[in-house]
């Protein structure tokens, strides 16, 4: 158990800025608003990206966050293009674990195709169980409850899917606060993923994918670290009246 409980109910780790709001932003938005706190760590400042600057992305991140509603946002600083799974990086989400105490982590999954995000996803797995050592770095120790694995490039089988209908909007708003980042008929910098015009409809398009799968408009898919606990059957399936997939 952490040493004085919990701080925010979800913490999202990515490699760069606009990687959660393409990956989870909507269950980002749909925690803050029902009340509770989601906070978000970026590892890197973006300086390698072939569009905008570290400068404008960090004003752009700061943008999206007011957009989803999160309770905190922060930079590691690492080097983009250059991550690795050093013992200082590890060290550096430990401390960034014990200092926000989250009951749930998210980040990108070891194996995703782009190798920030695999290495990210690597040091946050290695630090998800680190940061229960006391003895190891300062700040204590704090142990969540679950991670898990969001959806980059690389598709995986979901353990499960939120729906995230209700804030989709906001996930939306959050993502097209990277303006140097997104489609720009006017733009002389050089095309990118992102930059494609079709882009964002992709991003619709899974999550209408995603949501197709549990009976509902729009879905966000993740995988779970661990085997999950569930001690009431019934209401994980809508025992309150509800059924569990919409028609």
């Amino acid at each position: 158990m952490s040493e004085g409980g919990f701080g925010v109910d979800i913490l999202a780790i990515a490699a760069h800025a606009d990687d959660v709001e393409l990956c989870c932003g909507g269950l980002l938005a749909k925690t803050a608003a029902a009340g509770r706190r989601a906070a978000v760590i970026d590892m890197t400042r973006g300086e390698m990206g072939t569009r905008g600057t570290p400068e404008i992305r960090a004003e752009e991140a700061r943008a999206a966050a007011e957009a989803l509603g999160l309770a905190a946002r922060e930079c590691l600083g690492l080097p983009d293009a250059r991550i690795e799974n050093t013992e200082a990086a590890r060290l550096a989400v430990v401390e960034t674990l014990r200092k926000h105490r989250p009951r749930v982590v998210i980040a990108p999954h070891p194996t995703d195709l782009h190798p920030d995000h695999a290495r990210t996803g690597e040091i946050v797995r290695d630090a998800y169980f680190l940061a229960r050592l006391r003895r190891l770095g300062a700040g204590g120790s704090h142990r969540p409850r679950a991670l898990l694995y969001m959806m980059h490039h690389t598709p995986f089988e979901p353990t499960f899917v939120v729906d995230v209908t209700d804030s989709f909007d906001r996930k939306m708003a959050a993502c097209r606060a990277y303006v140097s980042q997104l489609h720009d008929p006017s733009s002389r910098e050089p095309r990118t993923q992102i930059s494609d015009p079709l882009f964002l409809e992709a991003i619709e398009s899974r999550a209408r994918y995603f949501g197709s799968l549990i009976g509902v408009r729009y879905g966000e898919a993740f995988q779970a670290h661990e085997t999950l606990p569930v001690s009431d059957v019934v209401s994980l399936f809508g025992g309150g009246g509800e059924t569990g997939r919409r028609p």
